[in-house]
């Protein structure tokens, strides 16, 4: 409850009391005094009406002074009501742009002062570690491809009489890949969080990239003994950048199969819902506590099922939020009724009139992070 509606109420309870006192005192002496001087046959002793009536009167002012001191209290908290709604519309983006104030000289425009000062501190580390972490990736990508190109030299051209020989090699191949990755995505994520990664708006048919992601999944669920089924697939198109969700359902696939047990069934769906498509990708994880699926699209958030597997790094999740938010529409990663991890994500569609009806695949979450 806020300040101002606490007030209101306490003074609108005196007031009441105020009322409810003078309307007996009015009655009382107007009304029962009167009667019970005229039933004893005093009537001429009951002659004090106008001092009476100023007292009454009096009284019944006391509810307007309420009243009106209620309107200047308002008036007085209205400031700090205005600064409290713009500081929960501040967010990493706007941290520059500075809070309104009073100008009164008074505890709430002292209070903006502040505010505005340490939002001021707080955007220009924002934007140096910003920098950092786009100079880092840069000077790393550097080296990474110059030891990945020397690896490949190795491996192509000098002789491994000891297979472990080959065998080191070749893993320090994926580890400098997955370095490039981590990098790559720690680039991405770092121009999207300082608004340089600009976005396509064309029409995109999200039908095609889930048929094109079911055919990866299967390729890539295939030496685990997955099964990878697709259901109801409706043709939907949305506005957006094809790229950015092609690597979407990419990343949600590859979740799904590396955080799925052994021999179990993915299943995928799209379909249209109050104006929306919503897609959904599921696969049994019973090993992912609730802890880490309520923190997933953090970054470097894996989950504790991942299997020892070393190509992820926790970030896949994290820009897939992204790709999400930057299409306008939500993702929600959780337990489905048959207890199996379900991404669901809702995209708008450009005509709500195009919306259908409601359809198994419509909106959710997906697997642990990568």
């Amino acid at each position: 409850m806020t300040i101002s509606r606490r007030l209101g109420i306490g003074y609108a309870s005196i007031a009441a009391v105020c009322l409810a006192l003078v309307a007996w005192l009015g009655y009382h002496e107007f009304v029962e005094e009167p009667a019970e001087y005229a039933a004893k046959g005093l009537t001429n002793l009951h002659r004090d009406t106008q001092a009476e009536l100023s007292t009454v009167c009096f009284l019944a002012l006391v509810p307007v002074l309420l009243g009106a001191g209620w309107l200047w209290v308002r008036h007085a908290l209205s400031p700090l009501k205005s600064l409290s709604e713009a500081v929960e519309r501040v967010d990493s983006l706007n941290l520059g742009k500075p809070l309104p104030r009073s100008r009164r000289g008074d505890e709430v425009d002292r209070l903006a002062a502040a505010f505005n000062v340490m939002t001021a501190r707080l955007d220009e580390g924002i934007r140096h570690i910003h920098e950092f972490t786009l100079h880092a990736s840069h000077e790393l990508k550097t080296p990474l491809t110059v030891m990945r190109a020397q690896l490949e030299t190795v491996l192509r051209e000098a002789p491994f009489p000891v297979p472990d020989h080959l065998q080191w090699v070749e893993g320090q191949i994926d580890e400098v890949n997955r370095l490039t990755r981590i990098v790559d995505s720690l680039s991405l994520l770092t121009k999207a969080d300082a608004g340089l990664v600009t976005l396509e708006q064309r029409p995109v048919n999200l039908r095609e990239l889930v048929v094109e992601s079911y055919e990866d999944a299967q390729v890539l669920a295939s030496p685990r003994g997955l099964t990878v089924t697709l259901g109801p697939c409706e043709d939907v198109t949305v506005i957006g950048d094809r790229h950015r969700l092609r690597q979407l359902f990419l990343i949600l696939a590859d979740n799904a199969v590396k955080y799925s047990t052994t021999g179990a069934t993915i299943t995928m769906s799209l379909g249209v819902h109050n104006g929306a498509a919503g897609y959904q990708i599921s696969n049994p994880a019973d090993d992912i506590s609730d802890s880490t699926l309520s923190r997933i699209f953090g970054r470097f958030v894996r989950g504790e099922n991942a299997r020892g597997t070393a190509d992820g790094c926790g970030l896949g999740l994290t820009i897939a939020k992204w790709i999400v938010d930057s299409h306008g529409g939500s993702i929600r990663l959780g337990r489905d009724d048959a207890g199996r991890i379900a991404a669901q994500i809702r995209i708008p569609l450009p005509h709500a009139a195009t919306a259908g009806p409601e359809s198994p695949g419509a909106a959710g979450p997906a697997p642990a992070s990568r």
